[in-house]
């Protein structure tokens, strides 16, 4: 025990005073460190914060929170425990401080994917309306165009997948596959057909590209109108749930009323 904690002191000084860089540790152990990183980190990242945030900066404090319950966790454990460094005790507890640094690095992963599907229900409602500022551009733009041009005034939860549907399509891919990965990032109600009619768009002549457009103008007015229906919907049911909590207080003070007002008067 006191060996851990005269090494965590070391450690710790040495940190302070720049002579171990955590820095060079991560840049020098960086593909292994990348091993642990989670395919959507990054997305979920700038979903949840902003692409102003560097999701690099946050996966090594990850690192580093994990690194520091592991060894706290080991030194609390080794504290109360009196078998030597090759003894079962200790390897329980190493197992033990693995498990908890695992879920320390995990927790932030946890919950960013928790806000994520959490806000999906609005990702719902506003993907239409998004749909219907880029139809106004796609009637100046070709669809690609039209889709760079969008990301500025798009809502913050669809800018990461619109760069990375870009990103693709500069790179040369033509391919539906671009837009069926933002449907997928984004998998709410028809989102997978809006895409698919979204790359129709940019396929054909002049004279196809205005009736598809028609076609897609139709189908981003009903879910509109889905959205606004929903909306209301929302609106109307916390408008009766804010009614029944007023009735059922106002009838449990009546009871009460009643109550105290009979007690009163066979007291009398």
């Amino acid at each position: 025990m006191e060996i851990l904690i005269v090494a965590a002191i070391i450690l710790f000084v040495l940190s302070y005073n720049k002579t171990i860089d955590k820095n060079k540790f991560f840049a020098d152990n960086e593909k292994l460190l990348e091993l642990l990183r989670e395919e959507d980190y990054s997305f979920l990242v700038a979903a949840r914060y902003g692409e102003d945030v560097d999701a690099d900066i946050l996966y090594s404090k990850r690192i580093s929170s994990a690194i520091i319950a592991f060894f706290m966790v080991l030194a609390f454990s080794l504290g109360g425990s009196t078998g030597g460094l090759m003894s079962s005790q200790f390897f329980l507890n190493l197992v033990l401080s693995t498990v908890v640094a695992y879920f320390m690095f995990k927790s932030n992963y946890t919950q960013l994917k928790g806000y994520y599907k959490k806000h999906l229900h609005e990702i719902d409602i506003m993907l239409p309306y998004y749909l219907k500022s880029l139809e106004i551009l796609i009637q100046h733009y070709t669809v690609p165009v039209a889709l760079g041009k969008s990301i500025e005034d798009a809502p913050e939860i669809f800018k990461p997948g619109l760069r990375k549907l870009i990103d693709r399509i500069n790179s040369g891919d033509s391919s539906i596959e671009p837009y069926m990965e933002f449907a997928n990032t984004y998998p709410v109600r028809d989102s997978m057909r809006m895409m698919r009619l979204l790359y129709r768009l940019g396929l054909g002549s002049q004279e196809k590209k205005q009736e598809r457009l028609m076609m897609f103008s139709k189908t981003v007015s009903s879910l509109q109108n889905k959205a606004r229906e929903t909306k209301y919907k929302e609106r109307l049911g916390y408008m009766e749930s804010q009614t029944m909590i007023m009735l059922v207080v106002t009838g449990v003070g009546v009871m009460l009323i009643i109550l105290i007002a009979m007690m009163m008067m066979f007291n009398m």
